[in-house]
């Protein structure tokens, strides 16, 4: 038991810190709940995905001023190491069980602080994963993709992968379509149909800046990339105001050129195979 002025001393300073860890608690819960409520507005999901983290703040100031509490009172001095020695063990224990779990949730507050996608955005994941970001939170990530099947990503995983993101900036997509004519056709009236196709679809948008006008470049641009074995390749670039209108927009193109192109005598060639057989010397005499 504490006595004299030696009670009244330590009952003070306990009172300090207690005091001086509400407060603080106070304060940084306050910018802490602002800022979860800005990334979580950014990010579309609801801010109450992410409150633990104020209770985690808490528990951890309050921890820390129970430390200072009993290792600078003296007679509390040998309780509290016992106290955190048997603590350590179990909290040794616990890390390693929760390992994969805790390493989850550091990923989600990564994710919150650096906002590399949001619910809504159009992701692709290192090339194996394609959809639509359906939901974060602080373990895992899930990904909804055009067959409406469910991608569940830890986020240790997705954190650590490329991340393609479609919408992040700057939703609109500059698509390219590719189109096989014949080495005999007329490139330019092949070229100018593609054009004319690309600009009467709903979902093509003008997207040149103005020095692109001052340039005199066209709405589409339509080029000739490539001689190919059967085929001289022709690429369109065709602007949309998403991915999802640039599907739309592409898959009515190929259907509307090939139409014009029958329309107009245009040919889209196939692979052709010239087979030369040869006979060795006197071979036909044998087989007469």
């Amino acid at each position: 038991m504490f006595t004299g002025n030696n009670t009244a001393d330590y009952s003070i300073f306990i009172g300090i810190v207690f005091v001086s860890a509400i407060i603080l608690v106070r304060v940084l819960r306050y910018f802490l709940g602002k800022f979860l409520a800005q990334r979580s507005d950014f990010l579309r999901v609801e801010a109450t995905k992410y409150h633990f983290l104020k209770n985690a703040l808490s528990f951890l100031i309050f921890l820390a001023a129970t430390i200072v509490v009993l290792y600078t009172i003296p007679p509390l001095k040998q309780l509290g190491l016992t106290l955190f020695a048997g603590a350590g063990i179990l909290a040794a224990i616990l890390g390693f069980a929760s390992q994969a779990a805790f390493s989850n949730i550091i990923s989600g507050i990564f994710i919150v602080i650096f906002k590399p996608f949001r619910v809504g955005d159009v992701v692709k994941i290192n090339n194996l994963y394609f959809g639509t970001v359906e939901d974060i939170n602080l373990r895992q990530t899930s990904i909804r993709d055009i067959e409406n099947k469910r991608f569940i990503i830890p986020n240790s995983v997705i954190s650590s992968e490329v991340i393609h993101n479609y919408l992040i900036e700057d939703p609109k997509v500059a698509n390219q379509i590719l189109f096989g004519v014949s080495y005999r056709a007329n490139l330019d009236d092949a070229m100018e149909g593609i054009r004319s196709e690309a600009m009467a679809h709903p979902n093509y948008i003008d997207n040149r800046t103005e020095e692109d006008l001052a340039k005199g470049l066209p709405p589409v641009v339509v080029r000739v990339v490539e001689w190919a074995d059967s085929a001289i390749i022709i690429r369109a670039t065709v602007w949309t105001n998403s991915p999802s209108e640039g599907f739309e927009l592409k898959t009515d193109i190929l259907k509307s050129v090939k139409e014009r192109f029958d329309r107009e005598g245009i040919e889209i060639p196939y692979p052709h195979r010239k087979v030369i057989v040869e006979y060795a010397p006197g071979s036909e005499e044998k087989r007469g």
